[in-house]
């Protein structure tokens, strides 16, 4: 990037893909039309895609293609290149498949970050026209006005999101994690003293269906990550009724919005990732006692 053009860089997109050639078109779209874009750089990283993305992505001039390091997926090392890479004020993560829906999202989005007292934020995620019932529920409580959210203890996602360049290159993302790289990494902002902000009007649409095989899959390992993070065995009684609360959750949320149509596919999806998210903890707790004073850092597998 020539210096003339690198010193009106005030915020940097970085852009993470892998076989998204359906929607990225959308989303580079949205990003090269942002109120924001004379002061924007958009970085894409992809890892080896072999659906066309790369080639899509490459009829935006203006978006600068990361060349792929040739080593397997992981996650925070990407991340982190991207922080080493990035050349703006403001840092944006967002993925391929996240198409913001207005043309100042990452105005927005990046607003709070102004406030010295705010490490990281970030934006509301729309679930595409097609999602199933209970992931159009699922994003309506984790985000929406984000009253529902505000209750829990920890909320935060990466999928559309912004930092600091100085706070992200103080909190690197830890390479031991394969998943929820970003929940681990906002809780250390966090516990930094920093605070983490929701934009509900900054906005991408975004979300997955999962079949129950990936669904089972990701959220053992979510669970993982989870486990790693608590270092505490978790308790079987009280995911069995976090689970019964949730399911009458989604009665609830059927009976209104559905007729209760589907609730059988529905009660098993919400029993597979909530059990799925158990085991994955419970294996966390137990690889990490039989690793006990090993400070070799892995990803635990079965």
């Amino acid at each position: 990037m020539p210096p003339e053009v690198a010193s009106k860089v005030q915020i940097s997109v970085v852009v993470r893909a892998h076989n998204d050639a359906a929607l990225i078109r959308d989303t580079l779209t949205m990003l090269t039309e942002q109120t924001a874009a004379d002061r924007m750089e958009i970085l894409l990283f992809d890892d080896a895609s072999t659906d066309g993305t790369l080639e899509i992505a490459k009829t935006f001039p203006s978006v600068t293609i990361v060349p792929w390091d040739g080593l397997p997926y992981n996650p925070p090392r990407v991340l982190n290149r991207a922080l080493d890479t990035a050349r703006g004020e403001f840092i944006v993560f967002n993925n391929s498949d996240a198409v913001p829906q207005s043309r100042d999202a990452v105005e927005r989005l990046v607003a709070p970050l102004r406030d010295p007292s705010v490490g990281a934020v970030y934006g509301n995620q729309i679930p595409r026209p097609d999602a199933f019932p209970l992931v159009r529920k699922d994003y309506e409580r984790a985000f929406g006005d984000g009253s529902v959210a505000a209750t829990w203890d920890f909320m935060f996602s990466l999928v559309f999101s912004g930092v600091r360049a100085d706070v992200a290159r103080r909190f690197r993302f830890d390479p031991k994690f394969q998943y929820s790289e970003d929940i681990e990494w906002a809780r250390r902002i966090r516990a930094s003293g920093l605070r983490i902000v929701y934009v509900p009007e900054a906005a991408v649409e975004h979300s997955h269906n999962y079949p129950p095989d990936a669904l089972r899959k990701r959220f053992f390992n979510e669970g993982v990550a989870n486990g790693l993070m608590s270092g505490r065995r978790p308790s079987f009684p009280r995911a069995l009724l976090s689970l019964a609360v949730e399911t009458l959750r989604d009665v609830r949320y059927l009976a209104v919005s559905h007729g209760l149509s589907g609730l059988c596919d529905a009660l098993r999806y919400r029993r597979i990732q909530r059990m799925s998210s158990y085991r994955g903890e419970l294996f966390a707790w137990k690889w990490a006692r039989s690793r006990s004073g090993d400070s070799a850092q892995s990803w635990p597998r079965p």
